[in-house]
């Protein structure tokens, strides 16, 4: 049978079993959708396509951890947005020196505040349960739609919508009592 009808289960059993050329199959089946949360991370094609190349080399040798408890697309999405994150975040520790002026309606009192508020909304929601985490940076952080998530995550679009709901209130409980309580953003 010629890999493209295959399932990605079946390419991936197959790679596992020595035919590493059917990986091919894999990179051509998500490549756009790789390299979309890309530009979602990065803003830019170069950055985009690099940040393709090295999802694809990790989730190559990360393979033999593929379980199949949950769909193929949604192992990979989730290797492709956590290497998106890491590097976000990686970036961010670097000094970065930016040309723009602070805005003169943003006093250093209300920058400071936007970062604590920042700060704890940031683990409010790390500390949600993973499947609501990932369909919250998703939805708000990525700005993607439900179909898309639904497209990445292989969730239905109603569970997705529950998922954000559920999150949210969470989210709303778990922000009572701090500075972000008042958040109306969610």
């Amino acid at each position: 049978m010629d890999n493209e009808f295959k399932t990605d289960e079946q390419i991936v059993r197959q790679v596992l079993q020595g035919g590493i050329e059917s990986f091919k199959t894999i990179v051509e089946r998500y490549q756009k959708k790789i390299y979309s949360i890309g530009m979602r991370f990065f803003k830019n094609r170069d950055d985009s396509h690099d940040f393709t190349q090295e999802v694809f080399i990790r989730a190559f040798e990360s393979l033999k951890t593929f379980a199949g408890r949950a769909p193929f697309p949604f192992w990979l999405t989730k290797i492709a947005y956590n290497h998106g994150i890491n590097r976000v975040t990686s970036k961010k520790t670097e000094p970065e020196v930016s040309d723009e002026l602070p805005a003169a309606d943003i006093t250093p009192e209300k920058g400071h505040l936007r970062k604590e508020i920042r700060d704890v909304l940031q683990k409010a929601v790390s500390g949600l349960p993973e499947r609501y985490r990932l369909c919250v940076d998703l939805y708000f952080f990525m700005g993607l739609t439900y179909g898309e998530i639904s497209e990445i995550t292989g969730y239905p679009v109603n569970t997705i919508k529950s998922n954000v709901l559920r999150a949210k209130n969470m989210l709303r409980d778990e922000l009572k009592g701090t500075i972000a309580e008042d958040y109306h953003e969610l």
